[in-house]
């Protein structure tokens, strides 16, 4: 599948950069696109999604991974290296985002040649226009226990890239959110047991005529993360300003950060050292790692990948600095001391303004195994809702392979007996439901998936919803039926009812065989 996005702006069809196949697009702004830019600021597009009404986990880079997403577009050795040692050493997929014919074959040859295992080697056909996938890539939530991406306005005017999660997600079959920020994906780093997010005040740059307050705000509530904004690198030392060039989270309770040891005292060090000192206080443990400016480049080994059991460290080959690549490495290992710690020439790509870090998203780990799980968004507790009105069941999946269908039940007794609503309907996630005439303050929907293996996964609302109908003569748990159920409600409330309950039919503070044939009278 092949489809190019087309650029609208303003009624009128103008030029933008061109990105011809397989170029070095560098990470920061060509002088092109600083141009369009100027001329043609990125905004954030109408129609922004609501955030996720779940529970929200934002997935850190160290928690358990099912693959890493690479792009098929430049510095392919590189990429190739990285893919052979994601699908052995790191015990995931390697998914690449391939948009010629020619390419699918090109890349498993090349994996293969670093010793990769091809089975695990996944494809997506996309047409995009740049290798930098983590500033434009997916980043993935848990709502519930389902994977949720969570996507952005691309920071540059990049239309292939900025349009790949949409279609991604459509793909994979993960519910999609947007949030209503310009951003680059790499300005972002995040502690996963705390829920605590790092970026640069580039992303108070980028969304002119907000507050930090307000970013912040989109952060919590999107990724559900307590955001601080740092200060950012001089452009001079960086020219993208990414923290991910810095800062990179080892595990829930350490986290590594560049160190200057040529240019100590420098705003870069002293950012640095602010940041690392702040953690320290808050009784973190921080690894300090060798960085360097030469000549405009910032080499820096901070921007590390992490998969699983692996790390995967740049090398460099220039004079000035490839004295510290060992130096690196024992610093990742104490970090990450069960870990296999490898390193992957990045000579070739450092001057582009990134390395690795820089041209690869994480996926994670489905958490229902083989079986899909499921999340209820709504209806949910403390809603009442009266006969006939229509309301919409609104649910999302995921599966470790597809969803094939899902169920649709309710239940008027609290999850005690449940009556179908829907049966074999499409995972499409919505579902139009006709509220029943029935009396009950104990509502509740649940929604079972079915993937193609057999397997299922099911969720209920995360609370009880009430509903205004007629209350019938004997029907204790409130479904519109007097049977067996009332009867088995009853012999369990069996004996003393000290306050108000459905089982006492008479209202005497009794539950007993006055109740019993109260509900046979009426069967």
């Amino acid at each position: 599948m092949f489809i190019t996005p087309t650029l609208y702006i303003a009624a009128t069809l103008v030029a933008v950069p061109s990105y011809p196949e397989g170029a070095d697009i560098p990470r920061n702004l060509t002088k092109e696109e600083a141009r369009y830019i100027k001329r043609h600021p990125i905004t954030v597009p109408r129609g922004i999604t609501s955030p996720p009404s779940g529970p929200i986990h934002c997935v850190a880079e160290y928690e358990p991974m099912d693959g890493i997403l690479l792009a098929w577009e430049g510095y392919s050795s590189i990429v190739a290296e990285m893919a052979a040692r994601i699908t052995t050493v790191g015990d995931a997929d390697a998914v690449i985002v391939i948009d010629q014919s020619n390419e699918q074959s090109q890349a498993l040859a090349q994996v293969a040649s670093y010793g990769g295992n091809t089975d695990r080697v996944k494809f997506y056909y996309r047409t995009i226009d740049t290798v930098w996938i983590r500033d434009y890539g997916p980043r993935y939530i848990y709502e519930g226990d389902c994977r949720a991406i969570v996507d952005h306005t691309y920071n540059r005017p990049r239309p292939n890239d900025n349009a790949l999660n949409g279609h991604f997600a459509e793909e994979v079959g993960h519910a999609l959110y947007e949030l209503p920020l310009v951003h680059g994906g790499g300005n972002f780093h995040l502690n996963g047991i705390d829920a605590k997010g790092w970026a640069t005040e580039l992303i108070s740059n980028e969304n002119n005529g907000m507050s930090d307050a307000e970013i912040r705000g989109y952060w919590q509530d999107y990724q559900n993360l307590q955001v601080t904004i740092t200060d950012a690198f001089p452009t001079s030392v960086d020219s993208t300003q990414h923290i991910d060039m810095w800062m990179c989270w080892a595990s829930d309770t350490t986290c590594v950060i560049s160190d200057w040891p040529y240019n100590s005292g420098s705003t870069q060090d002293q950012i640095c050292d602010s940041v690392a000192t702040s953690l320290q206080s808050q009784g973190y443990t921080v690894v300090r790692i060798p960085a360097r400016s030469v000549s405009w480049t910032h080499y820096t080994y901070a921007n590390s990948v992490i998969c699983n059991d692996l790390v995967l460290v740049p090398s460099f080959t220039n004079s000035q600095v490839s004295q510290y690549n060992d130096d690196a490495v024992a610093a990742w290992q104490q970090a990450c001391p069960e870990k296999t710690i490898l390193s992957v020439p990045c000579e070739s790509i450092v001057s582009s303004a990134g390395v690795m870090h820089c041209i690869c998203m994480h996926i994670p780990k489905h958490l229902g195994g083989e079986s899909p799980t499921v999340y209820v968004q709504s209806p949910n507790g403390g809603v009442v809702y009266e006969p006939n009105q229509v309301v919409p069941v609104t649910w999302i999946t995921d599966d470790d392979n597809a969803v094939n269908y899902v169920d649709i039940d309710f239940s008027a007794d609290g999850g005690i007996t449940w009556q179908s609503i829907s049966s074999g309907t499409s995972d499409d996630g919505f579902h139009p439901w006709q509220v029943p005439d029935v009396n009950t303050s104990s509502g509740l929907i649940r929604v079972v998936a079915y993937d193609n293996d057999g397997n299922s996964g099911v969720d209920q609302g995360d609370g009880f919803f009430s509903i205004n109908g007629t209350a019938v003569a004997g029907d204790v748990n409130g479904d519109g039926l007097v049977n067996v159920s009332d009867l088995l409600a009853v012999i369990d409330a069996w004996g003393d009812c000290d306050f108000s309950c459905p089982e006492d039919l008479n209202g005497d503070g009794m539950v007993d065989v006055v109740d019993l044939l109260a509900v046979i009278g009426a069967w």
